[in-house]
């Protein structure tokens, strides 16, 4: 994963709407207090994001497709999205599986990283948490109500004793990642900082850096059970490590080293498999008790951030900055079983719903793609609107989809719930 220092111009250099070269009005776009947007107003024709279109000296038409052209997707490879074109499965547009619920503004989601984008988690489908600035804000769909869960700006310390914890804790961390799950948070930190808390508990459980190496960024976190039925962790860090920490003693109870940086690491449903993605075109699927290689993953032309298992365990799903999602069966690896295409740039962050059903897939702005799993990925819903992403969840139920927009006027936090052959009420209009 590349410094964020050195590429974060590159990255978001006229990508927000207001820009100096943007054909949107300034004025308008930087004082328009917007409100919320309800399902019942946009099916009366209202912008999801409340973006005044009609008040703009551009059609949203007009502005989706100078997006298209200029968007320059980063890629540490040249070429590699032009390159993987030509293997892309050509799918069926116009599904509906997800309806737009609700956009709420009240919820800034920001992102820190260009390359990394898991700040968002569902806990429920009415329960999100997300990075908002140097705040994990929890929001509820429910009541529309927010509350600031972590706040780490000033001084974050552990108020447990663990064995190993950094009880001097951290100052000013800029949080990378997060992952929310068994009523435990743990965020990730720019310079190696991993800071768990218990969602049931006050304050700070423990803390630790992974590492005390120069190029020390947390790729991703994530929350696991056991088929003992204990809760882990495990991290993945641009030092090419892999740890996996007991979060019942919060003790590292693995270290896989590896030989490039890992951007991001899922186990499979059985405990037994881990997909390793970074630095590297080639992906790894390893051992989960030894790390040892199992097999290579060979077929992106660039680097990989996202991974995801669906629920069977038998597929599993690769993202990478060449711009496709590739699918992958464990019966026979020595190729991907289909590669999806993205619009405007790397596949950024992927999900399973629990059910097996739909898999999201989630570039760097204004696209995230609902596929029917089950049809073979032949069919998919295009969810579009304009900003940057900075995660998105299913909620375990499958019944919700959440996704942090990220932009200076118009970012908020995009509901969407599970469509169902039978009409209800809006209960706000």
């Amino acid at each position: 994963m590349e410094d964020v220092e050195d590429d974060m111009d590159e990255e978001f250099r006229g990508r927000e709407m207001a820009g100096s070269d943007s054909e949107v009005d300034e004025h308008d776009y930087l004082n328009n207090k917007l409100a919320d947007t309800s399902a019942a107003q946009a099916r009366r024709g209202r912008d999801i994001q409340g973006i005044p279109w009609e008040r703009l000296n551009i059609t949203r038409e007009k502005y989706r497709q100078t997006r298209l052209e200029q968007y320059k997707n980063y890629e540490n490879i040249p070429q590699s999205g032009e390159g993987s074109e030509k293997e892309c499965k050509v799918t069926m547009k116009g599904g509906m599986y997800y309806e737009f619920r609700r956009n709420s503004r009240s919820v800034k989601s920001t992102i820190l990283h260009f390359q990394l984008r898991n700040l968002v988690w569902a806990t429920s489908k009415h329960d999100v948490y997300l990075m908002s600035h140097f705040s994990v804000i929890h929001w509820s769909a429910l009541t529309c109500k927010k509350a600031e869960v972590l706040n780490v700006s000033g001084h974050v310390a552990p108020c447990e004793k663990h064995p190993g914890s950094l009880l001097e804790g951290f100052t000013q961390t800029q949080v990378s990642t997060l992952a929310v799950k068994e009523r435990l948070l743990v965020a990730g930190g720019f310079q190696g900082e991993l800071i768990c808390k218990n969602l049931d508990r006050p304050g700070v459980c423990f803390c630790t850096r992974t590492t005390y190496d120069d190029n020390a960024i947390t790729n991703a976190v994530d929350i696991y059970t056991t088929p003992s039925g204990a809760v882990h962790f495990t991290a993945s860090n641009n030092d090419c490590g892999v740890r996996d920490f007991d979060m019942e003693k919060f003790q590292l109870s693995k270290h896989f080293r590896f030989p490039w940086p890992v951007n991001h690491t899922s186990l499979s449903p059985d405990g037994k498999l881990l997909i390793i993605v970074g630095d590297n075109p080639d992906g790894m699927l390893v051992d989960s008790s030894t790390g040892k290689t199992v097999t290579s993953l060979v077929g992106h032309l660039d680097f990989s951030f996202a991974s995801a298992w669906h629920p069977d365990g038998l597929t599993f799903a690769t993202g990478n900055q060449d711009k496709t999602c590739r699918i992958w069966d464990v019966r026979n690896l020595s190729k991907s079983v289909a590669a999806l295409k993205g619009n405007l740039g790397a596949i950024r962050s992927i999900r399973y719903s629990s059910d097996g059903r739909f898999m999201a897939m989630a570039e760097p702005a204004d696209f995230v793609h609902v596929y029917d799993a089950k049809s073979g990925y032949e069919k998919e819903q295009e969810i579009d609107f304009f900003g940057e992403i900075s995660g998105m969840s299913f909620s375990p139920d499958t019944e919700s989809l959440f996704i942090g927009v990220w932009d200076r006027t118009y970012g908020s936090l995009l509901e969407f719930g599970r469509r169902r052959n039978n009409s209800y009420l809006d209960s706000i209009v």
